[in-house]
């Protein structure tokens, strides 16, 4: 069992107080008693803690406890030895510089030279001198306390240091915290692009770099502009190659990049929107100054400006289709009062007391003709929503590219002709079939001509060719006249864009005609473009479709003559179920001319009594009635036994798929969106019963 090692001042009272912590500890290591005594009166005078061990296990211990001034060791000691004790003594790190002073009676030169190697300072032979032994142990513990000193103060430096950075760091975080503050308010003061772009790049300059460069991106993925903080001489600025090849890299991989010529460098922060690039800023310094907190601090900032520009860009992109909405209406408005006032003029001339057939010919076709454009309008603006509505089909069929050519031509022939103008028209040699809508297709080029003739003036030619190559055909529709600004030209298939907004528009239109042929060019899995040189240099749009050669069987198919509408054979009982008066008195008298009999309801409760009493052949319908609408009227309507049988047909100004499908399932036989053709309404209302038989069927 190892003793208890103790541990007291040099006149042998126990080390004990409030002085205790300033002395140093002194070990005195011996296995006699009598020698700890004469060491402790003779260190007495330096009053400091010794440290008695009566072996080498005793003052290992003693050594992984405490830490001392001097270790005095005697040599010739049983069980360790002294020299064996040394070397144990050297092997801890605490105690590896510890001067040890060894204790012996005889010393040879072989024992000296291996207790130096072990790290002894000095030997001091036995029986000890009074003074020298304390005067080498005072020397030792004034060494210790110094060398206290000296850690200490390093411990204080390294404290202070330590609080120092502390200190800075908090200041730097609260600059940083305070730069980025700035830095957001700005940035986001205002929604207008390229005060925005002013304000990041006068938010970089100087905190992030020496100069600052924009490089924004266009649709096209390309750098499309420079901005450059300060302004240099050169605008726009001009990056090296190794810089501009390294700025090209980043915007690929939409990833930081730091790039590094001849001690300068430059930070490339991307600037995204989502997946989407719309730029990068670029920070121009010495190498030195991108340190890690410098580069933090620029994906900060550049993250916010992402942000800031993205809100800008929407903003305009909101205050544009907003101003494109408000000009819209403003077309439609005018657009449809255009023909309102003939008509309107019309009217009161057929209203006057004396007026001639032929004045009244001239009068009926003006309303007529009128109609028939407004007509064109809404059936326009109908196609173009449910287009974008994804709720328009294509019913593919085969046709030549003749006949497409034919019905597209006999379409827009009459506006030609109105303008003096000419149209050439060039196909290839060999027959061609195209897999596509022929209704759709025929409106598609008919549109493209009437835009020619409209810009263009009047005798002139329009070119309208066709084209067979790798397995489409390209048609072209080519006039010579207003043409594009180049500005224009990137929005030209947009929903009621149109390059002409001034308010005496001399060319008229609502700004969806070529809207609709990229729609309807797209749903046959074709394209279009356009192209023009500029103002008044003329506009070329080429359609390119999938197509393939006819084989020998296929010919060209005469268009089919036009069906003429059979005269009722006998006096037929029609219902015309309308709210609005006008509409469903002038039916009446239409129906009757054709020798009709025919009867009125303006709700569906009249209708439904009529009805009951009159045993219609037919109904005609409207949808939006007040109180109950069409569809729970025609639901009734099939419950009677009166009206049971009756062909239905809803007549309406509702012509959405869903209303076609609520129509059908409400019983209706037919669908048709007002104004409806009269020639196909007459057809069906010759034989009614036998239309319906035939639906059924």
């Amino acid at each position: 069992m190892v003793a208890p090692v103790t541990i007291t001042s040099a006149n042998g009272r126990p080390a004990t107080g409030p002085g205790t912590q300033d002395k140093v500890n002194i070990l005195v290591v011996d296995d006699l008693q009598e020698k700890h005594v004469v060491f402790r009166t003779i260190l007495d005078e330096l009053d400091q803690n010794v440290v008695s061990a009566r072996s080498g296990k005793e003052a290992l211990r003693c050594i992984l406890e405490m830490e001392f001034a001097v270790i005095l060791l005697d040599v010739n000691m049983p069980d360790i030895d002294g020299l064996e004790t040394a070397s144990l003594i050297r092997q801890y790190k605490k105690s590896a510089q510890t001067p040890i002073v060894f204790i012996t009676a005889y010393v040879d030169e072989l024992q000296a030279q291996r207790g130096y190697a072990l790290g002894a300072v000095d030997y001091i032979p036995s029986p000890v001198v009074p003074e020298v032994l304390r005067s080498k142990v005072r020397v030792f513990v004034e060494l210790f306390r110094m060398n206290r000193q000296l850690q200490l103060r390093v411990e204080e430096r390294e404290q202070l240091a330590r609080s120092e950075a502390a200190r800075a760091a908090a200041e730097d975080a609260i600059h940083r915290a305070d730069y980025l503050a700035q830095a957001s308010q700005l940035l986001s003061r205002s929604l207008d692009t390229q005060q925005t772009i002013d304000a990041l790049l006068d938010v970089a300059v100087p905190m992030l770099g020496q100069r600052a460069i924009l490089a924004q991106v266009g649709d096209d993925g390309a750098v499309s502009t420079l901005r450059a903080h300060p302004v240099g001489q050169a605008q726009p600025p001009l990056l090296p190659p190794g810089l501009e090849a390294a700025l090209h890299g980043a915007l690929a991989h939409k990833q930081f990049s730091l790039w590094e010529e001849g001690g300068q460098a430059a930070a490339i922060c991307p600037l995204l929107a989502g997946a989407s690039i719309r730029g990068a800023l670029l920070l121009l310094g010495p190498r030195a100054d991108f340190d890690t907190a410098r580069i933090a601090l620029a994906r900060e900032v550049a993250g916010r400006a992402s942000i800031a520009l993205e809100n800008a860009r929407l903003y305009a992109a909101v205050q544009e289709a907003d101003r494109r909405k408000n000009e819209f209406l403003a077309m439609l408005a005018h657009e449809l009062r255009n023909p309102l006032a003939p008509i309107r003029n019309a009217v009161h001339i057929m209203q006057g007391s004396h007026v001639d057939p032929q004045k009244m010919t001239w009068a009926r076709d003006v309303i007529s003709r009128q109609a028939d454009h407004m007509s064109r309008l809404i059936d326009d603006l109908l196609d173009v929503s449910r287009i974008v509505q994804g709720k328009v089909t294509v019913k593919r069929e085969k046709l030549t590219l003749a006949s497409l050519m034919e019905r597209s031509i006999e379409a827009s022939g009459p506006r030609i002709a109105a303008h003096g103008q000419q149209l050439e028209v060039s196909l290839p040699d060999e027959p061609i079939v195209i897999d596509g809508d022929g209704m759709r297709l025929a409106q598609v080029v008919s549109n493209l001509i009437n835009n020619a003739a409209k810009f263009s003036p009047g005798g002139a030619t329009i070119h309208l060719s066709a084209g067979y190559a790798d397995g489409e055909v390209r048609l072209s529709v080519k006039d010579q006249g207003a043409g594009i600004a180049p500005e224009f030209m990137p929005h030209i298939f947009d929903l009621f864009a149109q390059a002409d907004q001034s308010l005496d528009r001399s060319q008229g239109g609502l700004g969806i005609g070529l809207t609709l042929v990229k729609h309807l060019v797209e749903l046959h899995g074709g394209r279009v473009e356009a192209r023009s040189d500029g103002v008044g240099r003329g506009t070329e749009v080429v359609v390119c479709l999938p197509a393939q050669p006819a084989v020998p069987e296929q010919g060209r198919v005469a268009p089919a003559p036009a069906a003429v509408p059979p005269r009722a054979t006998a006096s037929s009982r029609i219902l015309v179920v309308d709210d609005l008066a006008a509409s469903a008195e002038t039916l009446m008298t239409l129906l009757e001319m054709e020798g009709f009999e025919v009867r009125i309801a303006s709700e569906g409760m009249a209708a439904l009594r009529i009805a009951e009493e009159f045993h219609p052949e037919v109904v005609l319908l409207d949808i939006g009635l007040p109180g109950m609408n069409g569809f729970e009227v025609a639901h009734r309507l099939r419950k009677q036994p009166a009206s049971r049988d009756a062909l239905l047909i809803a007549l309406t100004g509702y012509g959405e798929a869903e209303s076609r499908n609520r129509s059908a399932e409400a019983g209706f036989d037919f669908h048709m969106v007002k104004p409806a053709d009269v020639n196909l309404l007459l057809s069906m209302l010759a034989n009614p019963q036998d239309v319906r038989k035939a639906k059924v069927a």
